[in-house]
């Protein structure tokens, strides 16, 4: 049985394209937010650039959120704070890893949890995927395989193991987001500060024992201009304005189409590394970096068309 279609209105590729470009600007500053945490970061300053980002947006957030703050129950308080855990862990392993790995390689293994979050879930249900995904999900590991070999086969580096237990901290995260019943009714925005403001809390205590490096108060003031203003990046770039424009741009597209253009971030990623810090993944890496990219790409056309 066909339908006819509605007229298209002539405006309305314009008022598409307006609404897909901020969410494009938005994977395009996530893809360089590897090279910016890489450039104002070392081992020895990890916490103390996480504390620094964080707080300087977390007011903001408190700001106009305080209202819907006071609205949340017990439970979903409780469900976010967890969650915040959760981030916090993300955090910790990806910009260790950053310090310790190429930003194309950490944008691009990263996006492996395109793949592993709908197998964790297909586990968890116990349904099995359709074969075209896991055909892209072992392109995209036989991606990263080859992209941290570029020089040659050797163990991959301490920097690209982070990364990859960051993209299953990721998994465990959206996967926790969507069991946690009392969250599933939290508005976005409060659901975020709670889970930033936790995030946070885990950074400072860490802080405070010895031994986990420079004090953030310390980094602060060792910071110049250009590492205040690579944090700017990470904190206004990175987290605010990528948060206001998903909730504005989901409210006026789709899901899907949002997470379509979301999911080129580790194209941005490579081209950042590669263009501006040099980045030199070989032949064999950059062969795994278009495997990644594709089965990347196949598996989530494959898992939304299956969804749908």
């Amino acid at each position: 049985m066909s339908s006819i279609a509605a007229p298209v209105p002539l405006g309305a590729p314009r008022r598409a394209w307006l609404t897909d470009l901020p969410v494009l600007l938005v994977a395009v500053v996530w893809g360089a937010s590897y090279l910016a945490a890489k450039g104002i970061t070392t081992g020895h300053t990890v916490i103390a650039v996480l504390v620094l980002r964080f707080a300087v947006v977390l007011p903001v957030l408190l700001a106009a959120g305080r209202r819907r703050l006071r609205a949340l129950s017990a439970a979903q308080w409780r469900g976010a704070a967890t969650l915040g855990l959760i981030l916090s862990g993300i955090f910790l392993l990806e910009t260790y890893g950053v310090v310790h790995t190429s930003a194309t390689n950490a944008g691009l293994i990263i996006s492996l949890t395109m793949i592993f979050t709908p197998l964790a879930e297909a586990a968890a249900t116990r349904v099995r995927p359709p074969r075209a995904f896991l055909a892209a999900a072992g392109l995209s590991v036989a991606g990263v395989v080859l992209l941290t070999q570029g020089g040659g086969f050797t163990a991959p580096s301490l920097g690209d193991l982070l990364m990859l237990l960051a993209a299953l901290a990721r998994t465990v995260h959206v996967l926790a987001m969507s069991r946690i019943k009392a969250v599933r009714s939290a508005d976005s925005l409060s659901l975020t500060t709670v889970q930033l403001g936790s995030a946070v809390a885990v950074f400072a205590v860490i802080a405070a024992f010895p031994g986990t490096g420079a004090s953030p108060w310390a980094v602060a003031l060792d910071f110049g201009p250009r590492e205040w203003a690579g944090l700017l990046f990470l904190s206004v770039f990175c987290t605010l304005f990528a948060f206001f424009v998903q909730m504005w741009a989901v409210r006026r597209t789709s899901p899907s189409r949002v997470s379509l253009l979301l999911g080129t971030e580790p194209l941005w990623a490579a081209a950042a590394g590669i263009a501006i810090a040099g980045d030199r993944p070989g032949v064999l890496g950059l062969v795994g970096a278009i495997l990644v990219l594709a089965g990347t790409s196949w598996g989530r056309r494959t898992a939304d068309g299956d969804a749908g």
